[in-house]
């Protein structure tokens, strides 16, 4: 958990980016209007990776005083852990993959997107630099955290196209060459991104596909003990190659509950401008996002610093970014349109 404590405000930024971000006819909230008063709380939940970064220094930076006059980062650590807050209603404002937000609306749910935070952030890491292409991983064994959510359908999509089947590693053994046999690639799943690190720093997997901030630490990790592991495959690259989509993966975003929008509809506006604000920060500014957002994410802060160019951090609203929204969508959802909730989600799930 995280609470304001600094007093220093990025004034410049905020109001450089207000007449773009805020004027009539876009948005929920015209810039005519007076400005609403601010929350007395407001609570932003995220995963530990790039777009919470943007969170934790927009609140550290006082860019979100106008929105609220308390807010609070509480990271979420598994997806599961996001579904069980979300059903019950203990989350309100939260970052979430993308994909997890159309299928979340497709049921009902009522949550609608508010923005892009990352045109995509993961990575294939490995000692090995002989994997530096989907097709040489053929026979080999890659860790992989979050079983059925995004990193997993865009890995299996990536596959297909090069010709490769992939099997489920049972335990935590180690499942090389033999076992995953022929043209199979064995993945192995695991709860967290660090135990995939573990599993790739110790050898007992040959590589791993992690989001950033993860992948710098899997590096930093090697290191320590003395491994040399670098990103071998970037993933967007890969992604473009395969799908001909272009190496836009628009990963995750700000995502808010039906109630919330139609209770503080203003406030969602406010803090979609003050988040745009941030992801200028954090870019131009790595070092001092990173220690920003060191001790919320629990992640030193060179791991932070390192991660941010490799994040492809971004603040773009939802209805701008429907088209490679829907086009991610529908590829993910070759496998099994469950995936999504069984159907592209409608319009006014991009706000």
């Amino acid at each position: 958990m995280f609470r304001i404590t600094r007093r220093s405000v990025l004034a410049g930024i905020a109001a450089g980016s207000g007449p773009a971000l805020l004027r009539p006819g876009r948005g929920w909230a015209a810039a005519a209007s007076p400005a609403p008063a601010p929350l007395a709380e407001l609570t932003l939940w995220g995963p530990p990776a790039g777009p919470s970064i943007t969170l934790v220094h927009a609140i550290a930076s006082g860019l979100l005083r106008p929105v609220a006059d308390k807010v609070v980062f509480k990271a979420w650590r598994t997806p599961d852990e996001l579904r069980a807050g979300l059903t019950s209603g203990t989350m309100k404002t939260f970052v979430l993959p993308t994909q997890s937000a159309a299928n979340l609306f497709n049921k009902g749910l009522g949550i609608r997107l508010v923005n892009v935070m990352t045109n995509g952030l993961l990575h294939l890491v490995s000692a090995d630099p002989s994997l530096s292409s989907i097709s040489a991983l053929k026979g080999r064994t890659v860790a992989l955290p979050f079983r059925n959510d995004t990193p997993e359908f865009v890995l299996r999509r990536l596959l297909a196209a090069g010709g490769l089947a992939s099997d489920a590693a049972p335990g935590g053994e180690k499942a090389g060459g033999e076992r995953a046999g022929g043209e199979k690639v064995a993945l192995q799943f695991t709860g967290t991104p660090m135990e995939a690190i573990q599993l790739l720093v110790t050898g007992r997997a040959d590589a791993a596909l992690l989001p950033e901030p993860a992948a710098s630490a899997a590096i930093l990790r090697a290191g320590q003990a003395g491994r040399t592991v670098t990103r071998v495959i970037d993933i967007q690259q890969a992604w473009g190659a395969a799908t001909g989509l272009g190496t836009d993966l628009p990963q995750a975003g700000l995502g808010v509950t039906g109630d919330f929008l139609a209770q503080h509809a203003p406030a969602v506006e406010a803090l979609h401008a003050a988040l745009a604000a941030a992801t200028l920060s954090v870019n131009a500014g790595p070092a001092r996002a990173a220690n920003d957002a060191a001790a919320p994410l629990g992640l030193p802060w060179p791991v932070i610093e390192q991660a941010i160019p490799h994040s492809r951090l971004v603040c773009q609203r939802a209805s701008a970014a429907r088209n490679s929204l829907e086009s991610l969508f529908r590829v993910v959802s070759e496998f099994d349109p469950r995936i999504i909730g069984g159907a592209l989600p409608a319009a006014d799930f991009y706000l």
